[in-house]
This record gives C-alpha cells, structure tokens and sequence, in this order.
C-alpha cells in the first residue's frame, strides 16, 4: 500500500472499508497474495478520485474490488496458494441464538473454504454473484452492474453458483449432538478430569493453536488432553457455529475477543480443534460481540 500520513482523508475513508474490501477478494479468488493486490489497486484508484464526490464510497470501493477480481478471474492470473494444510482457514462465526438465515443455508458461513474447494467449478461471473449476494448482502441490481447483467439474470446467476457450491461442499451444522460432545470437553477441560477428555477425543484429535508467536500443533489424545487448559478457560465463552462447526467465543470484561475455538466433531469424539488466541488474527475477524 502506498505510504501516507495518518491524518490523510482519503487514508481516513478507506481505512474502514479495507477488511471487507479484502474478504471480497480473497472469497472470489482464494487467494489472499491476489487479495491484497486487488485492494491495493482499489487504493490507488481512490487516489486518484476527488472522495467528497462519491456519494455511496462502500459501493463504489466495492464495485472497484469486484470489477478488478473479475478481469483477474478471467485472466487466469491468479496465483498458485501454498496446500490448504499449511494455512489457517478463514473464519466467519455466527452466534447459535442469531436467526437463521433461509436462503443461505449456511453456505456464507463456509464460504472461504467452499468456494476454494469448487474453485474450477464456477465460472467466474458465477463466483463473483455468488460472494457479493450470499455473502456481503449486495442487492442482484447493484451485483449486475458489476458483472454486466441485468438483476434478474444476476439472480438466476447466483442461484446456479449457489446449487453448485451446495453440492460440492455442504458442511454439517453444528447439531444438538456435536454441542453436547464439546460441551462436555469443555467442561472436563475446565475441571481438570484427564480421563473424561480421553473419553471424548478421537485418538489421532489435532489441536491447533494460532499464537501471536506462530501457530503450533498438537497430535493426539494424551497431548491434546495435557494442554487442553487453553480449551478449559473458554468454557464461559459464548457458544457459536464457525464455518458450520460448533464453536466458543470468549471475550474480556472490555468487550474485546480473548479467544475463538472450532471444533470437528465425528461418532462422538472431537477429531480437530482450532484455538485462534493471537489478538490481532481475532481483530480482523470481526466476530459478533454478545449482547
């Protein structure tokens, strides 16, 4: 990104639209190098712009975000990802007492994953409908006019990126079932009862936790029980589904996010957990405060 001074307006109007900008970019190209270029030339077009004639600056950084993704997209310019394994997925928590989402089936929740998992399945206009309507909540009309339809064909546009993403990656929600096996980790975490968390962990569980020192792995259920006190003091967390698995967020008296956990639930035993305890990975995931 261009160097300027703090205090610059137009460093002061973008600088609240960045994160959105970026997920945009990364969920239409999977690729987080090609995210940040794109939102880098989005800066510098709004450089060139006089702000105070913008009238609606979110929709048109937007627009600008997805135009350029779309011309990346079909220049097949986009750059090869390091294997998924060696990345820390993207995260979208949603609370389990928010009201359900009909039409979206969860499928926003997942999207990072999905579509990197459809990637060569949707076209690119389909993918660019697909992130901007189920996604970020942009209406079929303003969708069109980045994309060069009409909103009805934009619908029915989305609607195909939508059934096809569905049938590729479906993630299971987080049921009554996989609440009460992590519940009962939590608990057994919190107490210190060592059986009880060999009783509920899968003998091969992965526990990764992403630190402000890097990320470490932990592999099986003797180890992952030996540090699950990291687990243990999110048992007072708020319960939420993250990416269509059940989670926990836990949050200081101020208000600000200490920890986010997700966990992968199979026959009965946690078979993956996922810490995120780095606060500055836990800013940028603009997770639900409770109310």
């Amino acid at each position: 990104m261009p160097e300027a001074h703090p205090t610059d307006p137009i460093v002061a109007a973008f600088e609240p639209h960045r994160g959105r900008l970026r997920g945009v970019a990364y969920r239409v190209l999977g690729s987080h190098a090609d995210a940040e270029d794109v939102v880098q030339e989005a800066w510098l077009r709004l450089s060139r712009q006089d702000t105070g004639a913008i009238e609606n600056l979110g929709g048109w950084l937007t627009t600008v975000v997805g135009r350029i993704s779309l011309d990346v997209l079909r220049s097949g310019r986009t750059r090869p990802e390091v294997a998924l394994d060696d990345q820390l997925p993207e995260f979208t928590a949603t609370p389990d007492d928010a009201p359900a989402q009909k039409d979206r089936v969860a499928l926003g929740d997942s999207v990072g994953l999905a579509l990197l998992t459809v990637l060569d399945s949707l076209r690119p206009d389909e993918r660019l409908a697909f992130v901007l309507h189920d996604v970020f909540a942009v209406s079929h009309r303003e969708t069109g006019a980045i994309i060069g339809k009409s909103a009805d064909a934009t619908k029915m546009l989305t609607s195909r990126a939508r059934r096809k993403v569905q049938a590729a990656h479906r993630p299971a929600s987080a049921g009554p079932q996989q609440r009460e096996v992590v519940q009962a980790f939590l608990a057994a975490a919190g107490e210190g009862r060592f059986e009880r968390l060999l009783q509920v962990l899968h003998p091969e569980v992965k526990f990764t936790v992403l630190t402000p020192e890097g990320q470490f792995v932990t592999l099986g259920a003797t180890e992952v029980a030996t540090r699950a006190r990291v687990a243990g003091r999110a048992a007072r967390g708020h319960a939420t589904t993250v990416n269509g698995r059940p989670g926990v967020i836990s949050w200081s008296d101020e208000g600000t996010p200490l920890s986010l956990l997700t966990f992968a639930v199979a026959d009965g035993r946690i078979t993956e957990i996922t810490a995120v305890v780095d606060p500055a990975e836990l800013a940028l995931m603009n997770l639900p405060v409770p109310v």
